[in-house]
């Protein structure tokens, strides 16, 4: 293996930025992509970096890997690609949802996920995947997450259902943590249960604990207008969400709430001119979270997988049809990936 231990990057669907913010980061970031290789394909990524040219520029090398054990020798401002076979010959249209998009994205990410499962490198960083296309391409998952809970309950040989994990965004300046990730807003709210609430704190307590070096301290956002106003907007949060937090202090965790969820992520955020009071929120849904997070800057948010016996980053945005091609995209969640990643190798 190489000396600093390698990490895998996905190329996300090759119809979408996916491959030019990664070429782009390779180019832009040397320093910060040192170890880190592509999982794709060779034809797709040299089109992402022939998208980037400038005029009277060298295009970006792109280098095939043999095997991983020399990829410290690939010279910086190098592409190294692993190329993965089965994969179509011609890259797909950009822009375009298709089935063998899908398929190539979800390849992917299933072998980084299973060579991260072996041991055989570091962790993954996953580029922007598109969930419609999964689905045209017969993927039974919704997103990476729920690819990648499947494939660590494969490995451990255990249900799924015993392979908890829980998405988290992070950024500078804030991090929150979901009950339910890709659902239905009515599913969501059926989801908000003791049982489900305790286990996302427990594994929000566990990842931080082992990031930070000491307990966190986790806000609980409630579900209702006003965390329920006692009742008055929902008694979710006198019935279920407050019962939760309780078994979560009595197992030791620094756990509060519930609070109204339109204060309590101003109330968590950290800035130069005062440090935030939580280190983390839990939020009961999706948008809930994420909203808070990505208006603060979606060039600094990192979406982060909890749970898994794996390190696995990505950056907190889509693939962007509109723009794909075009050599415009922001790579700069991608690097915050990657060095969120870095940062989480054990």
């Amino acid at each position: 293996m190489t000396a600093t231990p390698a990490l895998a990057i996905t190329q996300g669907d090759p119809a979408g930025i996916g491959p030019e913010i990664v070429a782009k980061a390779f180019r832009d970031a040397p320093q910060d992509l040192r170890g880190c290789f592509v999982v794709g394909d060779v034809a797709t990524l040299r089109r992402a970096a022939a998208c980037l040219e400038r005029p009277g520029e060298t295009s970006l090398p792109i280098a095939r890997l043999a095997s991983l054990e020399h990829l410290d020798q690939v010279p910086p401002r190098c592409l190294p690609v692993w190329q993965l076979p089965g994969l179509d010959a011609e890259p797909a249209p950009w822009g375009q949802v298709s089935a063998a998009a899908g398929r190539a994205a979800a390849a992917c990410v299933v072998w980084a996920a299973r060579a991260a499962l072996r041991g055989e490198i570091a962790g993954l960083v996953t580029a922007p995947l598109h969930k419609e296309a999964l689905a045209a391409a017969g993927v039974h998952y919704p997103g990476h997450t729920e690819l990648l809970q499947a494939e660590a309950a494969r490995h451990a040989r255990l249900p799924v259902a015993q392979m908890p994990v829980r998405m988290m965004l992070a950024s500078d300046e804030l991090r929150t943590v979901l009950v339910s990730i890709h659902m239905s807003l009515r599913d969501a709210i059926e989801a908000v249960t003791v049982d489900n609430l305790l286990q996302t704190l427990e594994i929000t307590h566990a990842a931080l604990a082992r990031s930070l070096g000491r307990a966190p301290r986790i806000a609980v956002a409630g579900l209702n207008p006003h965390a329920g106003e006692g009742g008055l907007f929902g008694r979710e949060e006198l019935d279920i969400i407050a019962p939760a937090i309780a078994l979560a202090r009595g197992r030791g965790m620094d756990v509060h709430g519930p609070f109204a969820p339109d204060t309590v992520y101003m109330r968590a955020r950290s800035t130069r001119e005062r440090a935030g009071e939580f280190d983390v929120v839990v939020a009961m849904y999706h948008d809930q979270g994420l909203i808070p997070v990505k208006y603060l800057g979606v060039d600094k948010g990192v979406n982060v997988t909890l749970g898994l016996p794996l390190v696995r980053t990505s950056p907190d945005h889509g693939t962007a049809f509109d723009i794909a091609g075009q050599g415009v995209a922001d790579a700069a969640s991608l690097i915050e990936a990657v060095r969120m990643a870095r940062r989480l190798c054990p």
